[in-house]
């Protein structure tokens, strides 16, 4: 019962490797797309239901969230003619975020991926553009995106930074639990 969690964090990551194998935007995508999403949402809430929560549970979480991140960028920006300062951007917030997850594994010698509001807010938004992109188009859609990840990432950074221990719910910045 404990191992239900990380079963459907596994979904994810197969759900996104097979990603790669279907036609961008088809039927099939869509369903698998929509499967990784639920995924995402129901492996954390039947943790915490059935207290089966773990650090490596959240670890495994934060990597499949990482694979589906990476596949939907994958397939992604080849379909969609991204302008060079829209790429500059995606990669300048990757690269806000690997020297975050640097700078964790360096001070606490572990994965720092944290669940701070912003993070996941940016998962939601990530998930979500296909139909913030059909519904207002490109621009808008990828400076929403774009500006709610960078937000995300540098909070990430920063708490990295300055907190004294490693703590993968920490909901802010602002938090008293730094």
């Amino acid at each position: 019962m404990k191992y239900i969690p990380n079963f459907i964090t596994g979904i994810r990551m197969l759900g996104a490797i097979v990603l790669l194998l279907t036609e961008p935007f088809s039927k099939l995508f869509c369903i698998i797309y929509v499967v990784c999403g639920v995924s995402d949402i129901l492996d954390g809430y039947i943790a915490r239901k059935i207290k089966a929560t773990s650090k490596t549970g959240q670890v495994i979480d934060s990597i499949a969230d990482i694979i589906l991140i990476g596949v939907v960028l994958i397939i992604m920006v080849p379909t969609i003619k991204l302008p060079c300062w829209v790429i500059s951007w995606i990669v300048a917030i990757a690269i806000i975020r690997i020297i975050s997850l640097c700078t964790g594994f360096i001070r606490y010698n572990s994965f720092s991926s944290l669940h701070t509001y912003a993070n996941k807010s940016t998962g939601v938004i990530l998930f979500c553009f296909p139909i913030i992109y059909i519904l207002f188009g490109l621009l808008i859609t990828i400076c929403l995106i774009c500006s709610i990840a960078s937000i995300s990432a540098i909070e990430e950074l920063i708490i990295n930074i300055i907190s004294k221990d490693l703590n993968r719910d920490v909901k802010s910045l602002f938090a008293k639990n730094i």
